[in-house]
């Protein structure tokens, strides 16, 4: 894959890119020339590396794990390019390939470079048409969302999201589509469209309740009550509701699962950066100081970044003792100052 070509897709460019991948057939991957053969067991082998990878991520944060799945990535590369499979064994490499594009690239944006990250996405599209697993493109067009209302393009989250869920919606997967439709949500958010948000956030909200079929991809583990619950408070945040955020983030702090440890760290500095923001520094503060007691454990560029912005919504009362105790201890665990 050619990175540098990829690094500025976005906007007009990145809506006919997921055009074309959505419309696409897949096309028949077959390569039985002279070469090692790609048995089942080694399916099965390289899938389990991808799956413990993506665990590690969620439980340590990306620091950790973001040169392994590239690692990974080459070494299915080169599977691909000099292993004899059938269609059958093609797809299912293809399969694998897509989720640990998709991952590595989360890997890499959580790390702190989301215009590398985008390279890997775009090319999980690709190799999840050669899987015909339509989910697959999903996943990645999820995470393609969540980078663009992360780095100031709300628009391309809600092209990627409505795309994937265009290409889902007679799946009968609705763990997946509850998610596509939070990233919608995030999108819209970030654009200041609350109807369209909070549209999105119900929806989003009775397919989770109807809970996952046997259609909704293994990789989706983690989506449930907590995390629309979260995306509901960090949409509330964003469209100027600080209150109806601290509502939504401590039903999440309630439903997540335990082994998410990112995800409620970054929960845990919404929530008290919305209560900076409701003047309640007391609570916010104690709030404050448990997402740092995990984020200084994990390794996650995205995390610190939040860490960051939440202690800077003391800006105003940076005199005081309490919040020169926070601002210090947030330098200590992100080892970036905070101006005053």
């Amino acid at each position: 894959m050619d990175r540098r070509g990829f690094l500025a897709v976005s906007g007009i460019a990145l809506t006919a890119y997921v055009h074309n991948w959505s419309v696409a057939e897949a096309e028949p991957l077959v390569r039985l020339q002279k070469g090692s053969r790609v048995s089942n067991e080694l399916l099965l082998s390289l899938q389990k590396t991808t799956n413990h990878l993506r665990g590690m991520d969620a439980s340590s944060g990306s620091g950790t794990v973001a040169k392994l799945g590239d690692d990974h990535l080459r070494l299915l590369r080169d599977i691909a390019k000099h292993g004899a499979y059938d269609e059958s064994a093609g797809r299912q490499l293809a399969a694998i390939i897509a989720d640990t594009a998709t991952q590595t690239g989360w890997f890499t944006f959580d790390s702190g470079a989301p215009d590398e990250a985008q390279s890997y996405f775009l090319a999980a599209l690709r190799a999840a048409r050669a899987s015909g697993d339509p989910r697959l493109g999903a996943g990645a067009l999820s995470y393609m969302a969540i980078r663009g209302y992360s780095t100031g393009h709300p628009r391309d989250a809600v092209t990627a999201a409505r795309a994937a869920l265009d290409k889902v919606k007679t799946l009968n997967a609705p763990a997946l589509e509850a998610m596509l439709l939070t990233r919608q949500a995030r999108g819209h958010a970030m654009l200041g469209a609350q109807q369209a948000a909070l549209k999105a956030l119900g929806q989003a909200t009775e397919l989770c309740a109807r809970g996952r079929s046997e259609h909704d991809p293994h990789w989706l583990y983690w989506i449930n009550d907590g995390e629309i619950q979260g995306q509901a408070g960090s949409c509330y945040l964003a469209l100027g509701n600080p209150q109806q955020a601290i509502n939504s983030l401590a039903q999440a702090r309630e439903a997540l699962n335990p082994a998410d440890v990112r995800t409620r760290a970054l929960f845990l500095s919404r929530a008290a950066t919305a209560q900076f923001r409701e003047g309640d520094i007391e609570a916010g503060g104690a709030t404050a100081n448990e997402a740092m007691d995990l984020a200084q454990h994990l390794q996650s560029a995205r995390l610190n970044e939040h860490v960051h912005s939440m202690v800077s919504e003391l800006s105003t009362v940076s005199d005081t003792p309490h919040a020169r105790e926070l601002i210090e201890r947030s330098v200590l665990v992100t080892g970036k100052a905070v101006p005053r």
